[in-house]
């Protein structure tokens, strides 16, 4: 199988329930739009230290992570991020690898998202189909 990307939408969550109580407009919701790589090894979303800053996530705890090349270290976990891909979206806590060239998307914002690599197409799509998927506001 080869790489499989995507584009997500990550939100700052605070800033969302913030806009969504009223106590703010929408348009100070910080978000970013990028290309993701779909992997489903990592355990959640792996963001870079730049991209943290931007959405203005706190760090809440570290935590030790092996990577794919074995190394094992320390990270920080920040959050909650809202992560949006087309219809579906769910928020989850990010890793942070501060240098990381790729934002990564895991298995657990996959599966909660109700999401798949379609094996023949080698493309993220619903496990259930891509029906909407109505969210409660």
């Amino acid at each position: 199988m080869s790489l499989v990307y995507t584009e997500i939408t990550l939100k700052n969550a605070g800033d969302v329930a913030i806009a969504e109580s009223g106590m703010a407009a929408d348009h100070s919701i910080r978000q970013t739009t990028v290309r993701a790589l779909v992997d489903t090894d990592a355990w959640t979303l792996v963001i870079n230290e730049a991209t943290r800053e931007k959405l203005g996530l706190r760090i809440f705890k570290t935590t030790t992570g092996k990577l794919a090349d074995g190394n094992k270290a320390e990270y920080s976990l920040a959050g909650p991020v809202e992560v949006v891909w087309k219809n579906r979206s769910t928020n989850c806590d990010a890793l942070i690898l501060p240098e990381a060239d790729e934002i990564l998307l895991g298995a657990i914002p996959l599966e909660a998202m109700d999401l798949m690599i379609h094996p023949r197409t080698e493309e993220i799509v619903g496990v259930h189909g891509d029906q909407i998927i109505h969210s409660v506001k």
